[in-house]
């Protein structure tokens, strides 16, 4: 989640809805200039006994961070705690729970990308080394439960832990237990931006079956294969789903615009500080009238926060974020971006991709959504059969769309073999969390405690 550092009092006041729709028209960029940032979060547990570090204990997330800066990384604090870093790789920040989270930076082709996920692991490698920590690279704490887990010290989230409850039942899980992976991307005018949007929310299903890694809660079998996914379909239905209007004649970024309008504020950041706003409306905000600041009105910057609050399978901003992966360990992370790097990056491709899913329904790509989390690569798709049945023609277009590309390293190998690992769960017809299960019921005889040996 976002990170601010300090207020910028020359801040524009919002004074007309061009100033809303700006910053999609300002993520508009030719091909030459589209980029990959990938996200990924890991569970960081105490080798010696498993529990998840507070942020103050000795060797805990503060020293981790600090530990960081070791490798260049610069504080970021907030009310007197260093929460998140910042360097040539992107930031390094902490979701709710002391997740740690590496956002990368905005890289030309996976190479990189890959290269700057081995640099992070390295250097929390050495860090855990140091401290006594590990990392763990799944959707969901497999043992904890939320009175297990600290609190991280950000303004922001003390707002949401408050709110989470009175909008579902599971925010606070997902807040807490939860880890993923995402990719952001890039559009190169507005009608591409829905036909990347649109396809990539059909097919989100599918990525979260590849990589569904949470079946495990509290120390058993939840029944489930990306607990993680379904853990958002009661956290908060405002701010969440599918959103239907996106595939409805004339969407662009106006009707974005008015979705946005229409999710409740979490906060406002003044001075250095969050205020409590959860619950209240932006398009009060605009009118002077925000109960919370009664007489104020909202800035760009106030609209660019408001923008990072809501949490669809696919969230638009400046990019196109991916949000529908389970966390998992480093030899899956660059599978995620170059599965939609090939999907989304070369035009032959995206209309390929667009052509699998568009004759779907709403009513089927919500069914499809729902089934997933269960039923991983059996969750049946609209109009017969299920998401096995495409699952190997969609990879065969993503890899379509990285050859096209043909952004080579210095061995002159292009970016398609970063699908291996998903190529692999397909033929073998068992998603991670599938595999997970397996060893539970089988060589672990039931002791979970070896998740922490085997999946970093």
């Amino acid at each position: 989640m976002s990170t601010r550092q300090v207020s910028d009092r020359n801040d524009p006041v919002i004074e007309s809805r061009d100033q809303l729709v700006a910053p999609m028209i300002a993520g508009e960029k030719p091909r030459e200039r589209w980029r990959i940032g990938t996200e990924h979060e890991k569970l960081v547990f105490d080798r010696a006994d498993h529990h998840a570090p507070s942020y103050d204990e000795p060797g805990g997330i503060r020293d981790l961070l600090m530990a960081l800066k070791d490798f260049g990384w610069s504080e970021v604090e907030e009310g007197g705690h260093v929460i998140a870093l910042s360097g040539s790789d992107g930031a390094v920040s902490l979701e709710p729970a002391g997740q740690l989270e590496l956002s990368g930076a905005p890289l030309d082709n996976l190479h990189q990308t890959c290269a700057e996920t081995s640099r992070h692991l390295d250097q929390v490698k050495a860090i855990g080394a140091r401290t006594g920590k590990g990392f763990l690279g799944l959707g969901m704490w497999p043992d904890k439960r939320r009175e297990d887990l600290p609190i991280m010290p950000k303004g922001r989230y003390a707002i949401m832990l408050r709110h989470m409850p009175r909008v579902g039942t599971m925010g606070l899980d997902m807040m807490l237990r939860t880890c993923t992976i995402q990719v952001n991307l890039d559009y190169g005018s507005e009608a591409d931006m829905v036909q990347k949007f649109r396809t990539s929310l059909a097919l989100q299903p599918l990525a979260t079956a590849l990589f569904a890694n949470s079946p495990f809660t509290e120390g058993k079998p939840n029944g489930f294969l990306s607990c993680r996914s379904h853990i958002w379909s009661d956290t908060d239905p405002a701010r969440t789903g599918m959103l239907p209007f996106v595939f409805e004649d004339g969407f662009g970024y106006d009707r974005y615009v008015e979705y946005m309008l229409d999710v409740p504020m979490y906060f406002v950041f003044r001075d250095g500080k969050y205020i409590d706003a959860a619950g209240q409306s932006f398009r009060d905000f605009l009118k002077g009238q925000l109960p919370a600041l009664p007489g104020e009105f909202p800035t760009e910057t106030d609209w660019q926060d408001h923008m990072s609050t809501a949490f669809p399978e696919v969230r638009l901003k400046s990019f196109l974020e991916m949000r529908g992966a389970d966390g998992g360990p480093w030899n899956r992370i660059c599978a995620l971006p170059a599965l939609w790097v090939g999907l989304l990056y070369d035009q032959g491709a995206l209309d390929a991709a667009w052509d699998l899913v568009k004759d779907w329904d709403m009513a089927g790509r919500e069914a499809l959504r729902s089934a997933v989390p269960k039923l991983g690569l059996d969750a049946p798709l609209p109009g017969g059969g299920t998401l096995r049945d495409i699952a190997a023609e969609v990879l065969a277009i993503a890899r379509s769309g990285l050859n096209a590309r043909a952004r080579l390293n210095g061995a002159g190998d292009n970016e398609s073999g970063f699908l291996a690992p998903l190529d692999e769960i397909v033929a073998s017809g068992k998603v991670p969390a599938q595999r997970l299960l397996d060893k539970f019921n089988g060589e672990w005889g039931g002791d979970l405690s070896r998740v922490y040996e085997e999946e970093m």
